[in-house]
């Protein structure tokens, strides 16, 4: 697993807009004793690139118990005629949940938990772009705040499909982008799936930027920006523009 390189050179080259496209997920065995559910994960394969519209485990929670789901990424709304036209969008903004139509039940009924060992993020150096690689200082499992929904297809197939909640970013994150995803704490973990009376405004108390020292950061290799490739060598760091 990786090791870590906490400083960053914050001089230039930090990303703008839209984020967290890739993440990894290696540990599926403790995906039951880490998120308290009993559904079995056998099948469930580590992955080391894990990119849009291929399909993760979630935890949503039904009948007051936290269940494991496999899931599409890339958000399809129950109302969408198709699973073509709409854009499929991988991450929501925070800020913005209870204005968006796409979002706004969502945000009020199918919360869910994205299981994850850390995510890749790209900073610009010059003509390149630089992939980093966050992860807990313990390489543990933790959760980003989703959220979640069902299409039905009219030949009459379910596609059940999530989105990464992003926010703004913590100091750590802010030396290669201006966002990040919502990395809960347990605590928030329980709010967020939380099925009783909650509004928008609580809801939204959780969906801040981490702590630093939550997550540690380093570079990794240039095959990560390419999809098809999947092992443990895209988590392993590497010498290069950034850091000190």
């Amino acid at each position: 697993m990786p090791g870590a390189f906490r400083k960053i050179d914050v001089t230039r080259g930090a990303m703008r807009g839209m984020m967290c496209s890739r993440y990894a997920l290696w540990a599926v065995d403790d995906l039951g004793g880490r998120f308290l559910s009993v559904d079995p994960t056998i099948g469930f394969r580590s992955h080391f690139n894990i990119a849009p519209r291929s399909e993760n485990p979630v935890v949503v929670s039904a009948d007051g118990r936290n269940r494991i789901r496999l899931m599409q990424w890339g958000l399809v709304p129950h109302w969408s005629a198709d699973d073509q036209t709409l854009p499929r969008p991988v991450n929501a903004r925070a800020e913005t949940l209870s204005e968006k139509p796409m979002f706004r039940q969502l945000l009020e009924e199918k919360r869910c938990l994205v299981a994850a060992n850390g995510f890749y993020e790209w900073k610009k150096e010059g003509t390149r772009k630089i992939p980093f690689f966050f992860h807990r200082p313990d390489n543990a499992l933790f959760s980003f705040a989703g959220l979640y929904d069902t299409w039905l297809s009219p030949a009459g197939e379910t596609l059940a499909s999530y989105t990464i909640i992003t926010t703004s970013a913590n100091e750590l994150m802010a030396q290669v982008h201006d966002r990040m995803p919502v990395v809960l704490t347990r605590e928030g973990e329980e709010q967020w799936l939380s099925q009783g009376p909650c509004s928008p405004d609580e809801l939204k108390k959780v969906l801040v930027p981490c702590a630093d020292d939550v997550l540690e950061v380093h570079a990794v290799s240039q095959r990560v920006n390419r999809p098809g490739k999947d092992d443990g060598g895209m988590i392993l760091p590497v010498n290069g523009p950034g850091l000190i």
